[in-house]
């Protein structure tokens, strides 16, 4: 399966996380925002039945059904897992579920959503602690024979549950969606990235560009991203774009997708500039001393 270096995510198109409050208005920015990153050349788009309770999936959905000739050429890939407080009854924890009769109905809800018949890649979205890998493996199988799923991968998993995973499939994980970028370097250094060498899994790299604190500004940080400290890195990342004749987003995505793993930063802005912007790291080679140079930057030490 082949996809373009970047990919398009879908958490922000419908410009808000609770449905009652997804307007006309927002609707339009997200599909304009879709538009753009397929008018761009971003074929592999992601989503999650948790982006806004769905409502993500059928913005997608929308455009991908109104556009000519575009479900053919792009990479849907969609996660499930999450279920909200609340859900089904008021008492529910919010929590996650890799029951094999959630995962089949959380997927087919979102085939429904998205309007196709079969999703191309279905990540499970967060880990589980209550997983049993033979009982996900099961509902990988079914789902894949029903012809409603092509390939699996998982997101913010563990490189030892992954291994667990993958020894009860009897089809390969095709990607792992964590955080990376030079705010979270994470992955470097806790098996992730070298698993996924190990394996030819593809790593997707979620907020590449840490919520916007190193592009055009932060407007919504997770709690986990409070604490990032892009000061320490800005300066040396500013002074390649500007030797470079690049933005600072450029760069920042050209140095994850030097890494041999062919790291996939995923694209999160609504806006279409910014989406065109970030297609310019596909063609920036780094050099190994400019890499070196932004890691020892946002490590605030040097190499051990």
């Amino acid at each position: 399966m082949r996809s373009s270096r970047l990919a398009y995510g879908c958490w922000r198109v419908a410009g808000t996380w609770n449905p009652a409050e997804v307007t006309a208005e927002s609707r339009a920015a997200g599909r304009r925002a879709i538009l753009a990153a397929y008018e761009a050349g971003y074929t592999l788009f992601d989503n999650a039945d948790i982006y806004c309770r769905g409502e993500a999936e059928r913005i997608l959905g929308e455009v991908l059904r109104e556009v000519p000739g575009m479900r053919e050429r792009v990479v849907v890939l969609t996660k499930g897992g999450i279920r909200p407080a609340g859900d089904p009854e008021p008492d529910a924890p919010g929590r996650y579920d890799f029951s094999a009769a959630h995962l089949t109905r959380a997927c087919e809800e979102s085939l429904r959503r998205l309007g196709v018949e079969t999703i191309d890649i279905y990540l499970l979205h967060r880990p589980d602690y209550l997983a049993e890998p033979e009982e996900v493996a099961q509902a990988f199988s079914q789902l894949r024979t029903a012809g409603k799923v092509r390939c699996f991968g998982v997101s913010n998993f563990r490189p030892t549950l992954v291994t667990a995973l993958q020894a009860a499939c009897p089809m390969p994980l095709v990607a792992h969606q964590v955080e990376i970028s030079l705010a979270k370097l994470d992955a470097f250094t806790d098996g992730t990235l070298d698993q996924c060498l190990i394996e030819r899994i593809t790593p997707m790299a979620w907020s590449p560009l840490a919520a916007g604190l190193i592009g055009g500004g932060a407007s919504r940080l997770l709690p986990s991203q409070q604490s990032y400290r892009p000061e320490r890195f800005l300066p040396e990342l500013d002074a390649v774009a500007r030797a470079r004749g690049v933005s600072r987003t450029v760069v920042a995505l050209a140095w994850l997708l030097k890494h041999p793993a062919r790291i996939m930063p995923i694209i999160g802005t609504i806006q279409p500039e910014r989406i065109r912007e970030a297609t310019q790291a596909a063609g920036l080679e780094l050099t190994r001393e400019e890499w070196y140079r932004l890691l020892v930057a946002a490590r605030g030490e040097p190499v051990p």
